[in-house]
């Protein structure tokens, strides 16, 4: 009894939220120490009470594959979905997007590492799940130059093929990206439960200065990773958009997410499926990488 009634004053206190392990400021809890915009009007929900679900908040960090040198750029690969979440699944041949973005992304990081000139890390090594705030939470934790998340799109029309690049908008480009975003985005709610601890109003918080240049490196990052990738695969007409990607939302991490092609083609299918596929979707990726810190480099 004496434990609720404290409860209920700390629930009672402004600026206050209760977690199973303790308490702590509302503000950080919700927005991080990144957050430096206003609300046009006071939060709606003062307070709440989160718990941790899972071991997502103590995972240790991934082996960094690389020359032993940390004045070198570190490039985070995502491989999407894993785990009980296969993602999109080829209905004749039951491809998964699961297994096709750890063979791509296994590709990209001996293709870079081969370069010399960056460090990589894998969010995921095999099969595993990982909530969506834990792979880009993984990028920021190792302060990564670079975070790219592999995905293969699915589509109810099995014509539609093609690679896609994303980055960060509050607003979808389009209804497409919107869909697909609020897809992608359902992969940490298991069985009603969401997973990430995250709630709408991320989507709603103000940009800050760093967020802003984040995303304008983003962006820069995307044009070369499109041009690189033309000559070694087949990608959408529109091949740049943008969407509001839970992964794509770290404020300081330069983000991408590489939708390869659709899953759902039988000859994208393949393509993505296959060694020589993934090597020209590495080739392209190692191009737009090096060109990337190269003109980083250039600038500073």
């Amino acid at each position: 009894m004496l434990y609720g009634a404290f409860l209920a004053i700390l629930m009672a206190a402004p600026g206050v939220a209760v977690e199973s392990d303790g308490v702590r400021p509302v503000a950080d809890a919700q927005y991080g120490a990144f957050h430096l915009g206003f609300r046009s009007e006071p939060p709606k929900r003062r307070y709440e009470v989160t718990a941790p679900i899972g071991k997502g908040a103590a995972r240790g960090l991934p082996k960094i594959y690389g020359p032993a040198d940390a004045r070198l750029p570190l490039v985070v690969i995502d491989a999407g979905h894993g785990g009980h979440d296969p993602g999109a699944i080829n209905a004749l041949s039951g491809k998964r997007e699961k297994d096709v973005t750890l063979a791509i992304a296994r590709a990209i990081r001996d293709d870079l590492v081969d370069t010399g000139r960056v460090r990589v890390a894998l969010t995921r090594e095999g099969d595993s799940f990982l909530v969506l705030q834990d792979r880009y939470g993984i990028a920021r934790r190792m302060k990564a130059d670079l975070f790219l998340s592999i995905h293969a799109d699915a589509a109810e029309n099995q014509e539609a093929r093609g690679g896609t690049v994303y980055t960060l908008s509050e607003v979808a480009s389009d209804r497409e990206a919107q869909r697909l975003a609020a897809r992608e985005n359902k992969a940490d709610i298991l069985n009603g439960v969401n997973l990430g601890g995250q709630d709408r109003d991320v989507s709603s918080i103000l940009i800050d200065l760093t967020q802003r240049e984040t995303m304008n490196v983003s962006a820069s990052f995307a044009r070369l990773l499109i041009r690189e990738a033309k000559p070694n695969m087949m990608l959408r007409e529109k091949s740049h958009k943008f969407a509001s990607f839970i992964v794509l939302k770290a404020p300081d991490t330069p983000s991408v997410l590489f939708e390869t092609g659709y899953i759902s083609n039988a000859e994208d299918s393949a393509f993505l499926s296959s060694r020589d596929g993934q090597r020209k979707v590495a080739r392209a990726v190692t191009s737009a990488v090096q060109a990337h810190f190269a003109r980083r480099l250039a600038r500073d």
